[in-house]
């Protein structure tokens, strides 16, 4: 839409501007399944009630002034615009079941059907731009609503942000959710003399620099001319136009938690990181046996929040202009290798390998070092060579993976208690794309694919269920010795 600018209008992010490029134009999808059947009159009451609608982006229509420069301008807000209704009950295809023939569904069906009917959304179905950028499907049949954001509106964790300030415990219709605490990074000096503390200090000021320049030169030529070696995963330019498929892997927090403790100071993403490495290793094994070259690089993309104070805001802080808390887009890009390793391997050496992988990323600059390289991009070059930037770089790896902390206890949307929650994106050039998110005790990955690359991605989930039931049995027989 191209209208001249006001006064009122608000200049989007560099970040904003980036997501709004053809190649990268990303939806957040976000499945909210619910107990009981959706009551529509709630959810609009909900809807008009709630802090969101409140918020300047999510009642802005994205507005081009004369010189291409995007804008996001205010607009009165139709809730029947963003509010889309299937009452037909879908197949695991995402076709509509011809009712008045009668129909037994389970409920392993039903999450097939509603996973297939986003995979079909993330690939035909961009947002338009003749509304503010978002809508809430409601699959009444399914008990279910997937709540669908432009990434130019925020990213996760001020999307998480949002939808939590909306939210209410199970148990105490008053209370706001409890979010898992994150643990800050401490830097442990030496005890004892100064002068040991001092060289602690040093030795790990060294260690950040090294590793800054080291991941930051890679960083660099992935995202210009070092790719993967070409696997049974692997997508490329173009991808991000094929159909798309989608399935879901599920874990107990408890078990990742297990794992954890046997490895010192190892935290739940070297866990995730080290079954994601053992199940893509057990999926390549199976799809092209005895072709892969042991210790082949296999690298990934993954998110890392950079706000001043890490994990997930508070609302009020967000939605405040002086804060350091800042609303939006506000993350770098970090890489991260993972190696393939023929089976018959301890299950444990994977999540050691992790540990040392990710030790090294946090011990770096590289997501702030990403973060800083795209703006100057963008302000330097303009939208179109920083899209180039960011696809080339996803061309050139194999998957992205991502991590958010959800709610501790079950909690409920407009009066009706939720019994999942699942994230994912549109998308993008490469082939696999894996989202997780805890809830309640339980941790479900919803792992999107490019279908003519991995027809078979209920498998590969499975992959990841038995890496991590590996890794348990491992530490089960170990405390047991």
């Amino acid at each position: 839409m191209v209208c001249p600018e006001t006064s009122s209008d608000e200049p989007l992010t560099p970040a904003g501007r980036l997501f709004l490029q053809p190649e990268t134009d990303i939806v957040i999808h976000c499945i909210i399944r619910g107990k009981n059947p959706a009551d529509m009159d709630a959810i609009k009451s909900a809807i008009k009630s709630s802090l969101m609608v409140q918020h300047p982006r999510f009642c802005s229509l994205l507005v081009r002034d004369k010189n291409g420069f995007e804008h996001w301008r205010k607009t009165p807000i139709d809730i029947g615009q963003h509010v889309v209704v299937v009452n037909n009950r879908l197949d695991k295809s995402g076709n509509f079941i011809d009712q008045t023939q009668g129909s037994t569904t389970t409920e392993e069906d039903d999450e097939a059907a509603v996973n297939q009917y986003v995979a079909d959304l993330s690939v035909s179905s961009p947002l338009s731009t003749d509304k503010p950028l978002w809508e809430l499907h409601v699959l009444t049949a399914h008990k279910c609503a997937v709540f669908r954001i432009h990434h130019s509106l925020g990213d996760g964790i001020s999307l998480m942000s949002m939808l939590m300030a909306n939210c209410r415990r199970a148990d105490d219709a008053e209370a706001l959710p409890r979010m898992v605490p994150d643990k800050k990074t401490v830097i442990k000096g030496e005890k004892g003399r100064v002068w040991f503390w001092l060289f602690g200090v040093l030795w790990w000021f060294l260690k950040m620099v090294v590793f800054t320049l080291l991941f930051s030169m890679e960083f660099v030529l992935r995202s210009l001319l070092v790719s993967d070696e070409k696997t049974a995963i692997t997508g490329g330019d173009g991808v991000e136009l094929w159909p798309r498929k989608l399935a879901t892997a599920k874990f107990l927090l408890d078990d990742m938690k297990l794992i954890k403790r046997a490895v010192p100071d190892t935290t739940i993403n070297d866990v995730l990181l080290g079954m994601v490495s053992s199940g893509l290793s057990r999926y390549l094994d199976h799809r092209t046996p005895n072709v892969l070259h042991e210790g082949l690089r296999i690298t990934g993309v993954a998110m890392v929040n950079i706000r001043p104070q890490p994990g997930l805001q508070d609302l009020s802080k967000l939605m405040k202009s002086n804060t350091k808390a800042r609303w939006g887009n506000k993350f770098g890009v970090i890489l991260i290798p993972v190696y393939y390793h023929k089976g018959g391997n301890d299950p444990l050496e994977y999540l050691k390998r992790a540990k040392a992988i990710v030790d090294k990323k946090k011990h770096s600059l590289e997501a702030y070092f990403s973060y800083k390289i795209g703006d100057l991009v963008m302000s330097l070059l303009g939208p179109k060579y920083a899209c180039m930037l960011n696809y080339k770089l996803l061309c050139n790896t194999t998957f992205t993976l991502s991590n958010v902390a959800g709610p501790l206890e079950e909690i409920s949307l407009a009066g009706n208690p939720l019994s999942s929650i699942k994230v994912n994106t549109s998308s993008l050039p490469q082939a696999l794309t894996m989202h997780m998110l805890s809830y309640a005790g339980k941790a479900e990955m919803q792992i999107l694919v490019a279908k003519d690359i991995i027809p078979d991605p209920e498998f590969l989930a499975k992959c990841f269920e038995y890496a991590l039931l590996e890794m348990k049995e491992a530490v089960l027989r170990t405390n047991k010795a």
